[in-house]
C-alpha cells in the first residue's frame, strides 16, 4: 500500500491587519515532491481565491519560484498570492528577514518585492507593465453587471492587463458597484467570441482612492476579496481619466471586499507623471492557520 506523502501549509490573509478579513490563501512552502496535477486538485481542494506552491528558482537571481493556482486553472502572476507568499518566505526563513527586496519568479517572470518596515510592514511588489486592450460597450458591461448604462461614468470600460486580463468599469459611487453582480451567463455574455476569459473589475473613485469589486466566474472565483493584479489596470484608468492626481509618487488605497465582509486594503504607489510608468502594489498580512495535508493511500 502507497504511503501518504504529508505536506505542510499555511493560510494567511492578505491585504489586511484583521484576521478573517482580507483575501485568504493557502502557501505551500516546500512544494519539490508536488506535481502540476496534484497542485491544481489541491487548489480545488482548498477552494481559496487562490493556493500558492513555492519551488526552488530556476534563475540565480530569484529567491523562489511561485505556482499560482485558483480552483479553475493555474495562473501566470496575481497579486495576493504574490505578496502572502513573501511574507511567509520571510516567516520560514527562507528569505533572510534583514533583506529589503528580492525577486520571485512567475510564470509572468521576475516580480520585484520590497519591504516597508513599520509596525506591521507593508510588501509592496512591482507591477508587471500594463499592456492595452479593446474597449467595450458600456450598455453591455452596465446590462451584465444589473446595472444601468446612467449608473456608470461616461468613460469606456477597457481591458487591460498586467499579467491578468482585467476589464475595468467605473461605477458612478459606492451604492452602484455594491448593487452589481455578475454570474457565469453574464460573463459569457461579456465576452463574446473573444477566447481568453477574463475578470471584471468594477470600481468607483473616492477620498483615498477607490472603492472596487472584482468578479471571476471563468477562474472559479465568483468575487474576489482583493485583487492586486488589478492594481495596475486600475491606476492607468484613473490617471488617464484624471481620477486622480499626478505626482512624481501618486499613493493611493484601493478598499475591495467589503461587500463580501471580507474587507481589504490594497496600497498603490504609481512613481513618475506618466500612467504606464513603475506601479506598485503593496499590503500587509495576517497569518491564521498552520496545517498538514496528507496525501495518498493508507
Amino acid at each position: 500500500m502507497a504511503q501518504p506523502n504529508s505536506f505542510r501549509y499555511t493560510v494567511i490573509d492578505v491585504f489586511t491587519t484583521e484576521s478573517l478579513a482580507g483575501n485568504p490563501l493557502a502557501v505551500f512552502p516546500d512544494s519539490s515532491a508536488i506535481d502540476e496535477t496534484t497542485m491544481q486538485k489541491i487548489a480545488r481542494e482548498l477552494n481559496l481565491a487562490e493556493t500558492a506552491f513555492v519551488l526552488p528558482a530556476t534563475r540565480k537571481d530569484c529567491a523562489a519560484r511561485v505556482r499560482i493556482f485558483t480552483p479553475a486553472k493555474e495562473m501566470a502572476f496575481a497579486g495576493h498570492p504574490t505578496v502572502g507568499t513573501a511574507f511567509v518566505l520571510l516567516q520560514e526563513k527562507i528569505v533572510a528577514s534583514n533583506v529589503s527586496a528580492f525577486l520571485l519568479e512567475e510564470q509572468v517572470g521576475p516580480v520585484a518585492l520590497r519591504i516597508e518596515e513599520g509596525e506591521r510592514p507593508l510588501i509592496w511588489l512591482r507591477m508587471p507593465p500594463v499592456i492595452d486592450g479593446k474597449c467595450y460597450d458600456s450598455s453591455l458591461c452596465a446590462r451584465v453587471l444589473g446595472l444601468e448604462p446612467q449608473d456608470l461614468l461616461p468613460m469606456k470600460p477597457q481591458l487591460l492587463s498586467a499579467g491578468n486580463p482585467t476589464l475595468v468599469v467605473a461605477a458612478k459611487n459606492i451604492v452602484e458597484v455594491d448593487r452589481a453582480s455578475l454570474d457565469l451567463a453574464g460573463m459569457k455574455t461579456l465576452r463574446g467570441v473573444d477566447k481568453e476569459p477574463f475578470c471584471v473589475y468594477l470600481f468607483t473613485p473616492t477620498h483615498d482612492g477607490a472603492y472596487s469589486r472584482m468578479f471571476a466566474p471563468e477562474y472559479g472565483i465568483p468575487e474576489d476579496p482583493a485583487s492586486g493584479s488589478c492594481m495596475g489596470p486600475l491606476a492607468v484608468l484613473m490617471m488617464r481619466h484624471n481620477l486622480i492626481s499626478r505626482s512624481a509618487a501618486t499613493r493611493f488605497v484601493s478598499e475591495q471586499g467589503t461587500k463580501m465582509g471580507r474587507r481589504s486594503l490594497l496600497h498603490v504607489e504609481v512613481r513618475g507623471k506618466e500612467a504606464a510608468d513603475e506601479i506598485y502594489v503593496g499590503g500587509q498580512v495576517t497569518p491564521i492557520i498552520e496545517g498538514v495535508m496528507t496525501l495518498g493511500s493508507r
